[in-house]
Parts: C-alpha cells; sequence; structure tokens
C-alpha cells in the first residue's frame, strides 16, 4: 500500500526540495515527485518542517544504565534501541570495549537471539580492542590488551560471523596478514587506540584499514616532526574517520579543521555509554560527559546533538551536518544504496525536524 508525506522542505541528502513529497510503499520510499503530480488516491501525511534521512550511529555501548558488556542480553539492545530512536537514529552498532574472549562472545549471542526474535535497529557489533596499543588505551583496560595471534583471530571471526561488522585495533599491534583476514571477512577494520607512526599508518591503509575510530583521541598525533595517525587520515584520498563531537573529547575548533581538510571522510559517532556499577568500565556521569577511574570514557551524546553541535559549534553547513549523522556512515558500512538518502529504493525510515531542528516526529 502506497503512503505519501508532505513538508515544507526534504532533504534528500544531496539537494533541498520545496513542493515535493515522498511515496512510500510496503518496503522503501517509491518516488520523489512534485506535490503537483501526486497521485489522487494516496493516504497523504502532512507535517509542518523539513524530512531528512534518518541518523546511523556506529559507536555506542549501552543506554538507561546498561551496559552490553555488562547485560550481553536483548533487552539491552531494546533500550540501546530506545536511545538511540530518541537521537533521531534508526541503525546502530552497538560497541564492546576491551574485555575477555567471553564477553565478546556473550555479546554475539545477544545479537544473534535479537535478531532471531525480529529485532530491528541493530546493523551488527563493533568490537573495538583488545588488540590495542597499551600506550593510547584511554580507558580501556591494560592488563587484557594484546597482541592478537591468528587462532585468536580466526576463533573470533568465525563465532562472529556475520554479526561482527567492525573491529577497532592498533594497525602496529598487528600483523598485515591479520588485517588482510578481518578484512576478507567482510568487516570495516578500523585503527585506533593507535601509536602508529605516519608511516605505519599509511601502509596500514594500504592493507585494508579503511576508517579511523574517533578521531585525535587515544592515537598519535599531527605534530610537525611526527605526522602521526592524524597526519596520515588527513593526507589519505580515502580512509574515513568518526570524531565525537561533544566538545570534550575534541575541541569543537579541532572538528572544523578537520572537516575542512577530510571533508565528506569525516563522520559522527556518539560513543555514548551508560552509568553503571558493575564489570569493568563503571562510568560515571560527570557533568555532560562520563568518566571511568578519572578518565573520560565515553559520551552523554545522542546523535541528533552531535548533528546541532556540528552545525552550531564547528560552524559546518547544516546539509553537511546531516549527511555526516547518516550518509557518510552509511559509506563505512556499506549500506548507502539503502540509507541517507531520501530517493527511489531507499529506506522509509526519515525524520521530520520542526523549524528550530529538533526531532518532531520519527517515520518507520
Amino acid at each position: 500500500m502506497q503512503k505519501a508525506f508532505i513538508a515544507d522542505k526534504i532533504f534528500t541528502g544531496t539537494e533541498w526540495l520545496t513542493d515535493h513529497t515522498i511515496i512510500i510503499n510496503d518496503y522503501s520510499i517509491d518516488k520523489v515527485l512534485p506535490s503537483a503530480e501526486l497521485p489522487l488516491d494516496l493516504e497523504i501525511t502532512k507535517r509542518k518542517g523539513t524530512i531528512v534521512p534518518a541518523f546511523i550511529d556506529l559507536q555506542i555501548y549501552g543506554a538507561y544504565n546498561k551496559l552490553l558488556a555488562v547485560d550481553p542480553v536483548p533487552q539491552t539492545l531494546d533500550l540501546i534501541k530506545d536511545y538511540c530512536r530518541k537521537g533521531g537514529v534508526v541503525l546502530f552498532l552497538p560497541t564492546v570495549a576491551t574485555n575477555t574472549p567471553e564477553v565478546f562472545y556473550k555479546c554475539i549471542d545477544s545479537v544473534r537471539q535479537y535478531w532471531d526474535s525480529g529485532g530491528k535497529g541493530v546493523c551488527g557489533l563493533h568490537v573495538e580492542g583488545p588488540w590495542l596499543n597499551p600506550e593510547k588505551r584511554g580507558a580501556h583496560i591494560e592488563n587484557l590488551i594484546h597482541s592478537p595471534v591468528m587462532d585468536e583471530v580466526e576463533e573470533l571471526l568465525q563465532y562472529g560471523k556475520g554479526i561482527i561488522k567492525m573491529i577497532t585495533l592498533a594497525p602496529e599491534m598487528c600483523n598485515g596478514e591479520i588485517i588482510r583476514l578481518i578484512e576478507q571477512h567482510g568487516i570495516v577494520v578500523s585503527a585506533g587506540h593507535s601509536n602508529a607512526t605516519y608511516e605505519e599508518a599509511l601502509n596500514s591503509f594500504d592493507k585494508g584499514i579503511t576508517t579511523v575510530t574517533h578521531l585525535y583521541n587515544a592515537m598519535s598525533g599531527l605534530q610537525h616532526r611526527a605526522p602521526g595517525l592524524v597526519g596520515a587520515c588527513f593526507n589519505h584520498p580515502h580512509v574515513r574517520a568518526s570524531i565525537i563531537a561533544d566538545g570534550h573529547h575534541v575541541d569543537f575548533a579541532a572538528i572544523t579543521i578537520a572537516k575542512k581538510i577530510m571533508g565528506e571522510r569525516l563522520f559522527a559517532i556518539t560513543d555514548a555509554v551508560a552509568e553503571t556499577g558493575e564489570g569493568y568500565y563503571q562510568h560515571k556521569l560527570a557533568g555532560d560527559k562520563y568518566e571511568c577511574n578519572g578518565v573520560l570514557s565515553g559520551s552523554a551524546l545522542t546523535m541528533h546533538k552531535s548533528f546541532i553541535n556540528l552545525v552550531q559549534k564547528a560552524g559546518i553547513e547544516i546539509g553537511e551536518a546531516l549527511r555526516m549523522c547518516s550518509l557518510y556512515p552509511a559509506h563505512v558500512l556499506g549500506c548507502a544504496h539503502e540509507y541517507g538518502r531520501i530517493a527511489a529504493g531507499y529506506s522509509k525510515q526519515f525524520l521530520l525536524l520542526n523549524n528550530e531542528w529538533e526531532i518532531a516526529e520519527i517515520f518507520t
């Protein structure tokens, strides 16, 4: 059954339209056409505001006092989904930081069970660590961080086949054979918590690393005689990077600088955690950020707040900020043919923003 949606404006992901209508069918957007050409026999929903593509978050650990690593059950994923939706996110990667193999496997199980029960919104699992550089561990648990051996990697990839969609690792801690193996499983390999030199980072990009995790944070910085991972990311023509736009992880001026250099290669994540008194990561809310043992350990962002901050505090154009929260992470996941645009064949999940750019409604 077809339905029509009309708003004051539509941002398609590439252009701004007025006097246009979105027509959906049971599965996707059927077409976007001038309102003057609208068939007469459709159920029409009219709203004030702007329709934009729904958001995607590739790094979120928990919500409402529940971390997936502590409570690796489908109910936790339901809570994260609810938190995400309140921020305009319809597709997300629940994330588990450096932990024991048992916890990783339980998190994989929880995603599998969530899918088996018909759960929507979870697109897989993001495994961050434990193959990191302890010198750039941030809040990660030092005694669990190590360089991987092939058997360990093969076992994890086999157990998480079809579920693990992204792995963050330090390229200098992993040999090229392991990076290639992960990449061959269709998993996005992202460099993070790394002290790689500029040369090591560029070499790793040639070996299959396509993304950098939370740019600037927990990595070798840009120095004039040692450009590091940040410099390699800036200088590479294709590698993408996520960034946390809360003003604590990264100064907003630094986001502006990165955006000018990287353009469409830079995208937003929330890196949102939840307050908990259990497990390795006992995050405590400190103002509008989280700390663990006195170390900055996660954000209190929603993706909508990220969008607002990108516009109001980093000076990024509205359409480009929207793409950073939707189309660009879709490219990373390989689903930009379904998400990130308002166009024929794309997901019928989209947002209505009011004149103050607040979320007025979510259509799914």
